[in-house]
């Protein structure tokens, strides 16, 4: 496939069927680059889900440019840095700066009824997948400094000196993501 795949990687109780996953979708079927997005539903367990996402890229053929929103921007980190890959992040989870203590308990899938329950032990996982020092080359930052769930400004430390876009207002969602997809495709040579 020529320029590659982007692999998306959503979110804590997020889904392939997250409204952001859908517009990236449409604008690519629009260019016929539809089948050039991945959007795998990961595994509730951090662990499975990088386990998954490491089979993926080891087997995979073509060039891979990863885009994350919230945690799948953490998972973004890891993957780039492990796999020499460039990645967008969207509003991304900067795990040093957040009480994993406040998830624990059950948690229900923002898209479906499917439930699972978070303990220490995933907290545990995720903490072994922090990244000290992320290389700046391999990221576009995307930033609504309005998220409610994440401080925008723990992300635009911890990827100091990359490209970053941060924007007034917004939300967790990044509530301006329609606008940023020719950047996102431009970003992944597609």
């Amino acid at each position: 496939m020529a320029g590659g795949l982007i692999l998306y990687l959503h979110g804590f109780r997020s889904s392939p069927r997250s409204w952001k996953v859908r517009e990236l979708q449409t604008a690519m079927e629009a260019r016929g680059q539809g089948a050039q997005l991945l959007a795998p539903a990961l595994p509730w367990e951090p662990a499975a889900a990088i386990a998954m996402l490491e089979a993926l890229l080891r087997d995979c053929r073509a060039l891979v440019t990863l885009a994350g929103s919230s945690l799948g921007g953490y998972y973004a980190t890891w993957l780039a840095e492990r796999f020499d890959l460039r990645a967008v992040l969207i509003n991304p989870a900067v795990l040093s700066r957040i009480d994993l203590n406040l998830f624990l308990g059950p948690q229900t899938s923002l898209h479906d009824d499917s439930s699972f329950v978070f303990t220490a032990a995933h907290g545990a996982q995720l903490r072994a997948l922090d990244v000290p020092h992320p290389d700046p080359a391999r990221y576009l930052l995307l930033l609504e400094e309005g998220d409610p769930v994440l401080d925008f400004r723990d992300a635009r430390d911890r990827y100091a000196g990359c490209k970053q876009v941060i924007l007034p207002g917004g939300d967790h969602s990044f509530t301006q993501f329609p606008r940023f997809i020719p950047q996102i495709l431009e970003f992944a040579g597609l």
